[in-house]
């Protein structure tokens, strides 16, 4: 008796390359519309990370006694003081790079001049040239980097609507598990994605800083060694840059190899690429994942790319919560609609994956016990 035919797939609504760009289209649209309003987006999301990284707090000191205005508001300001000091911290530490630059302004022109004349000998033009050169002023240098951190007020802004938000989301808190109970009778799977994102989130968050700050307070007393100028703000720096995936090292390491450089020539920048080179491969490598496990199951290439993205989009800040902005575009797009769910495998869920490979080779094995017990004519068992 011959097989049954399969059942024929059902034919989408629209063409599937008409679903592709339609989709490309609303991600561009989107992408657009964040950011030209990052000056608002950006601020609130990073409060409303804080505010998922600090309810547990906030759950334990209720479960010990403490009012729930009390615990709420003592969570708030310490949260707050801690992003206003870390900002404070930023504005110190580039009025002492603004110090520290001029001192090796000789230095600076000297090596300006050194590539000048490799890129002439190479065939670049006289004012290619030239403008290279311009850019190994102290000057242009500190310009630059004020420009990525923002001027004064703009801080000041961003702080004010971190904090207002931070006061309202702890306020609304209150009344999310109630909200979550309701949503979980009609919508079960999206309450659940919700749920494990917040998990993930706060998992990665915390993890990355505590380890950046060993990373940071390391990379620190290495460089003291090392005689390195402006060793406390690099180690701020390779704090910052730690929760910056896969190039938040290159970042951190340019400065103090750059005036390791400076000060004590090649023999000083190499003990540098060594050492922050061990100490980030440890902590990132070895560490990191053991704490943070599968919450974030998100691919090498996935948090890549999507660092280069949301950068591009957000600014620097982007490039910091990339991670969570990610988790949340999954998160709403594939983990809340379980008819997607076989997407995951593809973003990097080694979870979903190992249950995959687990039921193909449970599936192998099943195969393999029919032939052995129904063997072909003429054959033997097991052949």
């Amino acid at each position: 008796m011959s097989p049954e035919p399969a059942a024929p797939e059902p034919r989408p609504a629209l063409p599937r390359s008409t679903t592709i760009l339609l989709t490309l289209g609303g991600a561009t649209i989107a992408a657009f519309g964040l950011s030209a309003a990052r000056g608002v987006f950006t601020p609130v999301f990073l409060a409303f990370v804080l505010t998922l990284c600090v309810h547990p707090l906030r759950h334990w000191m209720q479960a010990h006694g403490i009012r729930r205005g009390v615990a709420t508001g003592t969570t708030i300001v310490a949260v707050f003081a801690l992003l206003a000091g870390l900002t404070a911290i930023l504005i110190t530490a580039l009025a002492q790079f603004s110090a520290l630059l001029p001192q090796y302004a000789a230095q600076l022109g000297e090596l300006g001049a050194s590539i000048a004349a490799l890129l002439e000998k190479i065939g670049f033009g006289t004012e290619q040239v030239q403008t290279v050169l311009q850019g190994f002023s102290p000057s242009r240098i500190i310009s630059f980097v004020a420009a990525l951190l923002g001027n004064i007020t703009a801080v000041v802004g961003i702080l004010v609507v971190i904090l207002t938000t931070l006061i309202l989301m702890a306020i609304d808190g209150s009344r999310v598990p109630a909200l979550l109970t309701h949503l979980e009778y009609r919508r079960p799977s999206i309450v659940a994605a919700f749920n494990d994102f917040a998990t993930g989130v706060r998992r990665y968050m915390v993890a990355t800083t505590i380890l950046g700050a060993a990373q940071g307070l390391v990379n620190w007393v290495v460089l003291l060694i090392l005689q390195v100028p402006g060793a406390l703000l690099w180690g701020l720096l390779s704090f910052i840059c730690s929760f910056i995936p896969n190039i938040g090292y290159f970042i951190a390491i340019v400065p103090p190899l750059f005036f390791g450089f400076l000060t004590g020539g090649w023999p000083t920048a190499a003990a540098v690429i060594v050492l922050y080179g061990v100490v980030n491969s440890i902590i990132q490598s070895i560490i990191q994942p053991k704490f943070v496990g599968n919450a974030v199951a998100l691919s090498e290439t996935l948090t890549f790319v999507s660092v280069l993205f949301w950068a591009l989009v957000l600014g620097p800040v982007g490039a910091i919560l990339a991670v969570p902005l990610t988790l949340l575009a999954r998160t709403i797009l594939l983990d809340s609609d379980p008819a997607l769910a076989w997407w995951r495998p593809f973003t990097g869920d080694r979870t979903e994956l190992k249950a995959l490979l687990e039921q193909e080779d449970h599936e192998i094995r099943a195969r393999r016990r029919r032939g052995n017990q129904n063997p072909e004519p003429g054959g033997l068992p097991g052949t």
